[in-house]
């Protein structure tokens, strides 16, 4: 038997200046396994799987990055996949 349950997934709009914002509140909610980074028209720009041992320092990259994304992108659509517990 595999008590594996896929991930839910949820998806927000939002504007390119509040994508920092957002992407760094699903982080530190904790139960995020991956966020998707894409355009309206489904373009992903952008991957970021989450592990328990990514904190700190190791995110800063990844908000240096997302943050000149959403410098560039009018509107972007986050999709969140998170664990259920």
């Amino acid at each position: 038997m595999n008590d594996l349950k896929p991930p839910r997934t949820e998806e927000f709009k939002l504007e390119g200046g509040k994508v920092l914002e957002k992407v760094k509140e699903l982080i530190h909610a904790g139960n995020v396994r991956r966020i998707i980074l894409k355009n309206e028209e489904g373009k992903v720009y952008m991957e970021i799987p989450l592990t328990w041992g990514l904190v700190g320092v190791a995110l800063l990259p990844i908000f240096a990055a997302v943050g000149a994304l959403a410098a560039v992108a009018t509107r972007m659509v986050i999709v969140v996949e998170k664990v259920e517990e």
